[in-house]
Parts: C-alpha cells; structure tokens; sequence
C-alpha cells in the first residue's frame, strides 16, 4: 500500500511537477462541497492528484489523460497500490488526439500550459450544465505577474500563452471565471445560463 506522502515523496525526488497543497485541498474541498461524482482530469502525471480527488469520496469517479507512458506506469501502479483501480481510470493518450465520451461535473486541466486553449475547448462540451472547469498553474511560479523572474526565450514564450488564456477565460461568453491565488494560481469556469 502506497501513501500520498510516499507519491508526493517520490515526485519530489525524480522532479515531476504535481499540485501544491493549497491547490489540491482547495480542489478536493470543491469536490466535497459540490458533491462532485464524475472527474475528467487532463495530465495525470503519477496519479497523485486523481488519487486524492477519489479519496474524497466513494461517490468519486475519475479518468485521467496522461500521454508520457513513464508517467502513465507510475502513475497505474500507484492507483493500483491504494487500491482505486475501481474508480480511476487512467488512459496512456495524448489528449489533443484523444476520443473521450460521456459527462463530467469537473474538468480538471493540468497538462502542456501551451494547449490549455485547446483543451477547455475541446472538453467543455463534456462538462455538464452545472458543471466546472477548473485549470492550474495559472501564476506559473510567479512568471505571469512578474515576467522578470526569467531570462529563458522558451518560458517567456510559455508565460505569454498562458496569458493570452488567461484573457480567454476573463472574455468567454459561455464561462463566467473565477481567479484564485492559491497554490500555483488557479481558475473555476462555471458555464453561464442561458437566456
């Protein structure tokens, strides 16, 4: 049997990138609170925040996307030792090509910052009427607000794209957005009613 603290453990130590704390209780806190049943999540890197969006609840049903497969194998093993095979699904794609069906009460984007457009356009039809976007890393260290703090052409160009997301969220006729500093930055997209 794994533990949270032996993923988050192992992540830190082979330098994969998963959610701060802040990020994660606040994302599991909405699941609990919205009584949220059905998660897609985009990039699922080792598993670690689908483990803990099913761990809120037994109600709590979860596909993930993750294309690296060295990352889909870590991460299956994982779901496997805390014993979620059941109710998380993980699937080794690409999720710019991928055909998912089906709905979902939360669409959870954590994947490549350059596709996130592409992403909540893509899935947003799967989101049910009263269901919500959420996406992280929206300050991207710090990077977004203060430019500065790198000196690499590639982030630059990085950081300007989730910008320009960033001002997609705020101008959506369909999604009224809301911007929390918690964690990396983080957005909730709730789907506007109709007239």
């Amino acid at each position: 049997m794994a533990t949270l603290d032996e993923i988050k453990t192992y992540a830190i130590e082979h330098h994969v990138p998963i959610m701060q704390d802040a990020g994660i209780s606040f994302i599991c806190d909405y699941i609990k609170e919205h009584k949220i049943k059905k998660v897609l999540e985009i990039g699922s890197a080792i598993g670690y925040s689908a483990i803990n969006f099913a761990l809120v609840s037994e109600d709590v049903l979860v596909t993930t996307l993750e294309r690296d497969v060295n990352m889909y194998e870590e991460a299956c093993k994982n779901i496997h030792l805390m014993h979620l095979d059941e109710r998380i699904q993980i699937l080794n794609v690409d999720a710019k090509e991928a055909q998912i069906s089906g709905e979902y009460d939360l669409l959870f984007i954590d994947a490549a910052k350059s596709q996130y457009r592409f992403f909540f356009e893509k899935y947003a039809p799967l989101v049910s009427l009263d269901g919500v976007i959420i996406t992280d890393n929206l300050s991207f260290h710090g990077m977004v607000k203060n430019p500065n703090l790198t000196n690499n052409r590639n982030t630059r160009q990085l950081v300007n794209k989730i910008r320009l997301y960033i001002e997609f969220l705020k101008n959506n006729p369909d999604f009224d957005t809301t911007f929390y500093a918690l964690g990396d930055g983080i957005s909730v997209s709730k789907r506007k009613p109709k007239n």
